[in-house]
Parts: structure tokens; sequence; C-alpha cells
């Protein structure tokens, strides 16, 4: 592990989150900074039992730094990491930015630990929907090979920040104070939250698809190292306060039987098989919130295709999905 870290972003969702998860997991450093917008610098942190004053994020706050975790919009990531590059050792990298670029890693450490060591000053973590999908695919893949995937996404309110999660109760407060009717003017969703889904996340893409479901295609494909997989995703947002959850269908070359699905998920580091159906034992956003693990259940063998294993998978889409995947790369490079 790098002596002297910055975390960038410490003010916000994941940002808060990745400090306690540094503090879990007693990842080793001699210094600390937090950093984050000029609204919050100057603002005090307690990390640790020590306060800290939150500093902007300039170029000169990166000196002396070796080892940065960021969680930052897209547009912050774009203008702070070229900068930052030229003065630190690693950029682990939150934000959606600079994912597909081909000189940059895009890792999840049970997956593709190797592709972190190739880096050139900056890793990627993945989309948080991207991040239980891969974890739970890639034993199938190293089984039987996977060609296809159809997944559909139940996703938590929390993967839209704060303002996501006072929507929800903003909304839901609302809709029982005046006989479900939601009167709540809300500030990140075009529509209700509270009792609705809302079948877009993110901006409209090519063909129909929106950002979010290009994410899981592209995403997929970089980390596990294969253009040749087919992917079908379908993103929705739910009123659920924290973790994602998604129906996935995969479709293998090699043959895969429910018994033998379950045996490769067990062994899978990362994983978490809940599977009982007769006890009403499967994965659900509830007991798993909290959790560091990728929760899969209701695994069966497909109707509709001879080689297709079909199963729910639940994560927190904050922790495993964003803050602790980020902190488990850092902790690759741990001495």
């Amino acid at each position: 592990m790098y002596d002297h870290l910055a975390v960038v972003g410490a003010t916000g969702a994941v940002g808060t989150l990745i400090l306690r998860i540094l503090e879990e997991r007693n990842v080793p450093f001699k210094t600390i900074k937090f950093l984050a917008s000029k609204r919050s610098a100057g603002n005090k942190l307690l990390f640790k039992g020590k306060e800290y004053i939150i500093e902007d994020t300039t170029p000169a706050a990166f000196d002396g730094v070796q080892l940065v975790i960021a969680s930052t919009p897209d547009d912050t990531a774009r203008d702070f990491v070229p900068e930052a590059r030229k003065r630190v050792d690693l950029i682990i990298d939150e934000s959606g930015y600079w994912r597909m670029n081909p000189e940059v890693p895009l890792v999840i450490p049970e997956v593709n630990p190797d592709a972190a060591l190739k880096h050139k000053g900056l890793i990627s973590s993945p989309n948080c929907s991207t991040t239980q999908l891969v974890v739970a695919v890639k034993p199938l893949h190293d089984y039987g090979k996977v060609k296809r995937i159809v997944v559909s996404t139940y996703q938590a309110v929390s993967g839209a920040g704060l303002v996501g999660t006072r929507d929800l109760l903003g909304g839901a407060k609302s809709y029982l104070e005046n006989d479900g009717v939601d009167k709540y003017e809300y500030e990140n969703f075009g529509a209700p939250i509270a009792f609705n889904c809302l079948p877009q996340i993110g901006g409209v893409k090519e063909n129909g698809y929106t950002s979010e479901e290009l994410k899981l295609l592209y995403e997929t494909r970089k980390i596990l190292g294969d253009d040749t997989i087919k992917v079908c995703p379908t993103a929705v947002r739910v009123p659920v306060a924290n973790c994602h959850s998604e129906s996935i269908l995969v479709e293998t070359e090699k043959k895969i039987t429910a018994d033998k699905a379950r045996e490769l998920f067990a062994a899978m580091p990362g994983v978490v098989v809940m599977d009982d159906i007769d006890k009403k034992v499967y994965p659900m956003p509830n007991v798993c919130t909290g959790r560091d693990e990728v929760f899969v259940g209701r695994i069966r063998e497909d109707l509709s295709c001879e080689n297709g294993i079909t199963f729910w998978c639940v994560s927190d889409n904050l922790r495993k999905g964003a803050a602790t995947n980020a902190v488990q790369i850092a902790e690759l490079f741990q001495k």
C-alpha cells in the first residue's frame, strides 16, 4: 500500500463510505487527506478519531500524495485526473469518464486483478450494476464460456446519490399523506419514484438503449476480455433504498446444470449462494444491504434455450458496487 493517501469526493455518498471501509478494513497509511469541491473545502471531517480539514480539489493538493481514491461526477474526473496523474503514482477512479479508455484498466479484484498491475497511473472501478453482474458471471464464463447475457436491473435510489434517497423518502411521504397523490417536487427523477418503477436510467443512446444499459454491455466485455459476448440489458429504477437487484440469463457454449452452477458460484470469491426457494431463501435488498459480497439465488436452467442458466443477483451498490471495490483495488498494492 502506498504511504500517502488522498480521498477525492470525500463528502459524497460513496466518498463517505470509502472512509468507513478504509477504517473497517484497517488499510495502512502514514498520511491521508480529504478533498472535495470548493463548497465543502474548509469543513471538518472526523476519521479514525482524528479531525481533518477538507481541502479543495486543486492540482497542488496532490503534491506529496502517492495513492488517490476518487468518487466524483464524470466531468470532475475529466478535469482533475490529468493534472493529478502528473503528481501521484496511482489514481483509482470511481467515475465513468475513464472506464472505456483502452489505456485504463477496468478492474474487479475477484475477476481480473492482473489487469490492475498493468496500470499507467490510473485504474477505473466499474459501474455498480456491472460489478455484481460480472462477479456472478465470471465462474460461468470460466467453465462454459458465456455467449449471451440477458440482464434486467432493479436499481435502488441510492445509486442516484443522496438526492435519490431524498426523492424516495419525500415522494413516499407525500403519497401517503395525500391519499395516493404524490405532490412531492422531485429533485432528481423525472417522474415519481415512490410506489413506481422508472424504466430509464441515464441518457438515451443508440438504438433506444440508455447510457446505464450500454455500460452493462461494454464494461462486461472489457472486464472479461471478450468482445464476442452478446448482452441485452434493461435498466430500471425501483423504489428500494439500497442494493441493486438483477435478473440474469446466461447462455453458454458448454452446458451448465443448475447444480453445477451452484457449485461454481459457491467456489467464486466474493459470491454467496442463497438458494432454497422452498424455504423462501433467496437474496433480497433488505438482507444484503451493508454487505460486501454478491448474492445469488433462484438458480435454475433456462426453459428457452438448451445451454441457459438463469438466476437472481443482489449486491450493495454503494459498497461492492462502488466504495468496497475501489478499496479492494488499493489493497492489491498493499505491501
